[in-house]
């Protein structure tokens, strides 16, 4: 598949580079509060992205749950703990993907925090089943030895595809692989110096429907064009911010 168009978008931003910290710290807090609002709004939780700014500054909200207030925290840190990975560009390993899991389910569901399911899971309205608990450990294994080979041969778009779609696909965790997957998608996008994406909630339709074709059909093109949507939307606050225009 062609991806000049995202990697003239690359090239034109990293001519900009470096950029102001100002302009840095200021995009980086809308995107940790939208990436924040939409990951987890895709997965039920009701908080409005208002009421998500207010939640991270670490204010109560009448009326919603306590989990609500914890996925939202633990959200921003699992941002800043994967923004770390990708500042030392280490490499995506079982390791990694359980401390960004735990960071997910902290004071949520802390005896399943970063480990992997024992028990077999249904993905509500999917048509794809997960494999059996037991079968985990060796897919997850398989897994990172095939993200290995297709790291120096896919182009990153590609691979945060990959990594989004087999990791969704095994489920390896009971709670929390949405959430999860999206940060490793991200951290393989940052790593190659694209800026990171949200997969925004009006979208949840779309990206449920593209995953599970690519889970039982084995055709990866619907969430292949998703991805790219976003990749390409992702360079707008930057270049607004730059003063560049669209």
């Amino acid at each position: 598949m062609d991806h000049k168009k995202l990697d003239s978008l690359k090239a034109r931003l990293d001519s900009c580079r470096p950029l102001h910290p100002a302009i840095l710290s200021n995009l980086h807090e809308d995107l940790v509060l939208r990436w924040t609002y939409h990951s987890n709004a895709i997965e039920g939780n009701t908080l409005t992205l208002q009421e998500t700014k207010v939640a991270l500054e670490g204010i109560t909200i009448g009326g919603k749950l306590l989990r609500e207030h914890f996925e939202a925290i633990n959200h921003k840190d699992a941002i800043l703990f994967m923004e770390a990975l990708a500042q030392n560009n280490e490499e995506l390993s079982e390791h990694s993907i359980k401390q960004i899991h735990s960071l997910i389910l902290k004071n949520i569901d802390d005896p399943n925090s970063g480990v992997y399911r024992t028990i077999n899971v249904i993905i509500s309205g999917a048509e794809h089943k997960p494999p059996q608990g037991f079968e985990v450990p060796a897919r997850m294994e398989h897994f990172i030895k095939e993200y290995q080979v297709k790291k120096e041969i896919l182009h990153p778009v590609e691979l945060a595809s990959f990594v989004h779609i087999e990791f969704v696909g095994i489920h390896p965790f009971v709670d929390g692989n949405g959430r999860t997957a999206r940060l490793l998608m991200n951290l393989e996008l940052i790593k190659a110096g694209f800026p990171p994406v949200i997969i925004p909630v009006e979208n949840r339709l779309e990206y449920y429907r593209a995953l599970d074709r690519a889970h039982t059909q084995g055709d990866d093109s619907l969430f292949l064009a998703l991805l790219e949507t976003v990749v390409e939307k992702s360079f707008a606050p930057y270049f607004y911010a730059l003063g560049e225009g669209p």
